[in-house]
């Protein structure tokens, strides 16, 4: 998929597909969206597309979202990309590591869809 249309592309993290396809359908009336099952899925189609949000789940196998994150933000060539954590986690110390690492945003899953698209416009602006 190109950005010829003007369109901003999503990256959705997730290892569980049916949340990839809820955010996908949620997301792909306004956005280009590619969807990755684990981190070195996503540092990969980041380091071969162009990607202008993340949205990205923290408790995941192998590498969770919070190492997934770091190893974005040590990249130049990905630091600048918004990642916006979903986590079905409410502590506060989740949300204190994730800004650590370099998160713009946290949302909490189920996501609430109003909620996904305000903070997914805001961070694109």
């Amino acid at each position: 998929m190109n950005n010829s249309n003007g369109r901003r592309t999503v990256l959705i993290v997730d290892d569980t597909p049916d949340n990839l396809t809820l955010l996908s359908n949620l997301l792909k009336d306004k956005y280009n969206t590619k969807v990755a099952t684990s981190g070195a899925t996503a540092l990969q189609i980041v380091a071969s597309s162009k990607v202008d949000l993340i949205l990205l789940d923290i408790m995941m196998p192998e590498m969770d979202g919070i190492e997934t994150c770091r190893q974005l933000k040590a990249d130049p060539s990905s630091a600048a990309i918004p990642v916006v954590f979903l986590t079905a986690k409410s502590q506060q110390e989740d949300e204190s590591l994730g800004r650590s690492v370099g998160a713009a945003d946290f949302l909490r899953k189920p996501v609430n869809p109003d909620l996904l698209f305000t903070r997914v416009a805001a961070h694109l602006n």
